[in-house]
């Protein structure tokens, strides 16, 4: 077998089979496959394709390129949720403990900041104490102990992912939703999860623009999961708005807390409440209505925050913070930008309002750099909201004043004000099933 044969079979729009795809994978996390020579492959794909059992056979390769995790030490059925970026996502934070509050098992591996969007890691380290870099063994002991437990993603799951998005970063190959979907989807199955939710963003602070580039991409990573033998449902969700008010490590923590106290902005209880009772459908935890029963009482009666203090406890972090989050620290300097017309919030450009994040320190510039864990924005006018000359409509916080003067103008850029009400879009677009 030879990969230049390979190349010229993709190209010509045929579909390779199961030895192909395994000999190209395998090859080139061995080394024995140059880069030009997948380029060309990766190209090749991004023109013509693939074939559903070609992305699937794909998947499960470059899964099982590294190691996979094996969750039988875990009682139940486990669960996962997945998001494809966004700005101002905190939903892990409130999901997971309430999923874990009405009897779910949700054993989670997340990742750091990527470009402008945040990372879980991140936030949960904001957390005084909090370890995401724990034993296999003591991962398992916790989801058994408390229903759920975050940790960081282990240097070993899907190398060949490593490589092949390497590889695509250089190659102008990112965008091939085929590869974004394999690319995805092999973290999953290697992560060992039974049932798996997907968060499928769209919009103005997404990888996905628009709505049909989602529920392509959605459509693909469901049908890879579902001939993986997993249970999946995808929710296509809107991020041409940040979600909630909150930007940033600490500033995000803190809503998280809110809204499992039952507060917090509308959207994101909405969005949050919305998947904890998808994954607890995924689970077998009863019907739509029993499941929207158990997250709104496990919110109410005060469960849902009691087991985020215990799964906080449990992984080394000071649970105190999360029952008095006023303890938190706070930025040296806040700043607050005002409108300076009158009118409505016409739109918003969400991926600017996640690059401030990262210029006023909350996100990394170098992979060496040290996060603000106070950093970040409120966002007080949102697309649709009323807004008179003087109002504020953010207020920037960072320890670096320097930081919050550059990134005044490119917030302030990322408004649109004018005299005409948009009309409202819904928060979930479409939900999408195995």
């Amino acid at each position: 077998m030879r990969m230049v044969d390979l190349i010229d079979r993709k190209k010509n729009g045929k579909e390779l089979t199961e030895e192909e795809i395994a000999y190209f994978i395998r090859g080139y996390v061995a080394g024995e496959i140059p880069d030009y020579q997948v380029s060309a492959l990766l190209m090749a794909v991004c023109f013509q394709g693939m074939t559903s059992r070609e992305l699937t056979q794909l998947t499960l390769e470059m899964a099982k390129s590294g190691e996979m995790m094996d969750l039988s030490a875990i009682h139940g059925c486990k669960v996962d949720k997945h998001s494809t970026g966004g700005v101002g996502d905190k939903t892990t934070l409130v999901i997971v403990p309430i999923v874990a509050a009405c009897g779910g098992k949700v054993a989670k591996m997340s990742g750091r900041g990527l470009g402008f969007t945040g990372g879980t890691i991140d936030k949960l380290e904001a957390i005084p104490g909090f370890a995401t870099q724990i034993t296999k063994r003591r991962f398992f002991e916790i989801v058994n102990q408390a229903g759920a437990s975050v940790m960081g993603q282990s240097g070993n799951i899907t190398p060949a992912d490593k490589k092949l998005y390497a590889l695509r970063d250089v190659t102008a190959t990112v965008d091939s939703i085929p590869l974004i979907a394999s690319s995805v989807m092999s973290k999953k199955l290697a992560a060992g999860s039974d049932a798996i939710l997907l968060d499928v963003t769209c919009g103005s602070g997404a990888f996905m623009q628009s709505r049909e580039q989602a529920e392509e991409l959605a459509e693909k990573m469901v049908g890879i999961g579902t001939d993986a033998g997993k249970k999946m449902t995808a929710l296509i969700t809107n991020m041409d708005v940040p979600l909630g008010n909150s930007v940033g490590n600490i500033l995000e923590v803190k809503e998280a807390i809110e809204v499992l106290r039952g507060k917090g902005p509308e959207d994101t209880r909405e969005i949050c409440f919305s998947f904890a009772v998808e994954m607890l459908l995924l689970s077998g935890s009863g019907s739509r209505e029993e499941c929207e029963e158990k997250v709104k009482d496990a919110v109410e009666s005060g469960a849902a925050l009691r087991k985020l203090m215990e799964i906080v406890r449990l992984q080394g972090g000071d649970d105190s913070y999360i029952q008095e989050p006023e303890r938190f620290p706070k930025a040296a300097y806040f700043y607050e930008v005002a409108a300076q017309t009158s009118g409505y919030v016409t739109s918003m450009d969400t991926k600017q309002c996640g690059i401030v994040s990262g210029m006023l320190g909350a996100g990394r510039e170098t992979m060496d750099s040290e996060l603000d864990y106070t950093a970040g924005l409120y966002i007080c006018k949102k697309t649709g909201d009323k807004v008179s000359v003087g109002e504020t409509l953010v207020t920037l916080y960072s320890n670096s004043y320097d930081r919050i003067l550059a990134a005044e103008p490119v917030i302030r850029s990322a408004y649109k004000i004018t005299g005409e009400k948009p009309e409202k879009q819904p928060l979930i677009y479409k939900r999408i099933t195995g």
